[in-house]
């Protein structure tokens, strides 16, 4: 990047571009880290929020919501792991109409095979960052997240 160039731009200007960049830059550098596994970015990262923030097996819609993504979009990333035998597509035993995602054994398995993986990167990632520094990005992202929500709502507010 041209330094004397993005210094003219304001903050948050450069944050928002910054964290496009950073998205598109993670997620290829993970698909290429998990090419050897036959997994993408979005299976890992659907897998993760399964194992990671659910107790049981949570709905379709519980975890498009975790992953700020589309029923659709994760159905399909849900529907492709089930194809390769990691994961269950089905139907809730109380209420038919809903359908909830469970992690199989082999999934557990494979995953663990994964995680060194991850774990190297995101130490890779964080290189040079101290717990404060840390601390301070997870509580911006975090407010940026719920920022995110409020407008989300009321363009579904001024939809309705």
């Amino acid at each position: 990047m041209n330094s004397n160039k993005t210094n003219e731009i304001c903050d948050e200007a450069m944050i928002f571009g910054l964290l496009l960049i950073i998205s598109n830059k993670m997620n290829t550098l993970l698909e290429r880290e998990f090419k050897e596994f036959d997994v993408t970015t979005k299976q890992w990262f659907l897998s993760e929020t399964i194992n990671s923030l659910f107790a049981s097996p949570p709905t379709l819609k519980e975890v498009a919501n975790a992953m700020g993504s589309s029923h659709q979009n994760v159905k399909q990333v849900a529907m492709k792991l089930q194809q390769k035998g990691l994961l269950l597509i089905e139907k809730d035993k109380k209420d038919a109409r809903v359908t909830r995602l469970r992690m199989t054994e082999q999934s557990y398995d494979f995953w663990k095979q994964t995680d060194p993986k991850g774990a190297i990167f995101r130490e890779r990632l964080f290189k040079e960052m101290d717990t404060k520094d840390i601390s301070r990005t997870r509580h911006s992202l975090e407010k940026m997240l719920s920022n995110l929500a409020e407008i989300e709502n009321a363009v579904i507010d001024e939809n309705t």
